[in-house]
């Protein structure tokens, strides 16, 4: 069954009757942050069983058969099965019949398309609820980063919380690395909070000192992988890597992923860049008319995944490094050649 943002969270936290839940849509950082909820509603003493869609392919049971085991502990347990397509649905179907499932099961997809069967599964079934979670758009961003901003003990004004999401393109897994990193830069804690203001943004804002970097993030959208070498070696010249690629590549792929939503819901590429007005910039819009509409939004979902993950190796002490953000740009700008 089809369910709005309200039902959503109520049966998150208080289940009931619900066997499984579809958490799709181009917005997976908010597909993600729902499945939080029910983790937390499990409490930290439950046992989360992690399920790939490979894996539920190969056999297709083993979703039921997992639905229906005890702990071996007593203690309460739980599903997951992160990054799937319609793989899974002979699995998801096979669970919805068997006659009880005491354990629930929580399915994270990126955009599904309409004619999608596990889609038409989920919003037939009435032990299951499905939600798409899409990007959110300017009249949502001093919201967006508010909740997570008081979590971590920061005080933000409503035109610094707007600035922050621009910036990050609405995403929220990079809002919340963001407002990480400046909790650390001004000492906050929820506990002892501290105020944010423009000057922190200026000295550790994702978007500072970066730089025009439209032609890196075009050769790579247009699969053009010279071009994209050629970006690279110039930007490196400069003292722009790693970091700040991936995120004028994530900023782009978020502002796709929000436009694409809108021609999944049934406009034209043409109607969607026509109304988005100022929220493009102008010496982009040629570009990005072509590259909406050879990206799907599930391919969207995906790509902004693998290029957080690559943020994280990059970050992550003894890790790839920059390499893992210029091999993922090749990689993206391969599929972008696939799909011209």
């Amino acid at each position: 069954m089809k369910a709005n943002r309200g039902e959503i969270e109520r049966a998150l936290r208080n289940p009931g009757e619900t066997r499984f839940f579809l958490l799709h849509g181009p917005d997976e950082a908010g597909s993600r942050a729902l499945m939080k909820m029910l983790g937390a509603a499990m409490g930290e003493g439950a046992e989360r069983i992690d399920l790939t869609g490979s894996e539920l392919k190969a056999d297709p049971a083993r979703l039921a058969d997992e639905a229906a085991a005890l702990s071996m502990f007593g203690d309460r347990r739980w599903i997951l099965v992160e990054q799937v397509g319609d793989e899974v649905t002979p699995a998801v179907k096979a669970l919805a019949e068997v006659p009880a499932a005491g354990n629930l099961v929580v399915i994270v997809a990126g955009a599904l398309r309409p004619a999608s069967r596990l889609l038409k599964l989920a919003l037939a079934e009435k032990s299951a609820l499905a939600f798409a979670s899409y990007l959110p758009d300017a009249r949502d961003y001093a919201a967006l980063v508010g909740e997570p901003a008081q979590a971590l003990g920061l005080e933000i004004r409503s035109d610094v919380a707007r600035r922050i999401a621009e910036s990050c393109g609405g995403n929220r897994a990079l809002i919340a690395q963001e407002l990480g990193k400046y909790a650390l830069f001004v000492d906050a804690t929820p506990g002892a909070p501290k105020p944010l203001d423009h000057d922190a943004i200026d000295a550790l804002g994702a978007d500072s000192d970066e730089g025009d970097l439209s032609r890196l993030v075009d050769s790579v959208l247009g699969g053009d992988a010279t071009m994209l070498e050629s970006e690279i070696g110039r930007l490196r010249a400069e003292g722009q890597e790693g970091i700040a690629l991936t995120r004028a590549m994530l900023r782009r792929m978020t502002l796709l992923g929000r436009l694409r939503a809108e021609v999944d819901q049934g406009m034209n590429v043409g109607a969607v860049m026509a109304s988005s007005g100022k929220s493009l910039f102008w010496k982009d819009k040629d570009a990005i008319a072509p590259q909406l509409g050879r990206w799907r939004g599930d391919l969207i979902a995906r790509v902004i995944g693998r290029l957080i993950e690559a943020e994280r190796q990059v970050m992550m002490p003894g890790g790839p490094g920059i390499v893992a953000a210029e091999t993922e740009l090749f990689a993206i700008c391969r599929q972008a050649g696939r799909l011209r």
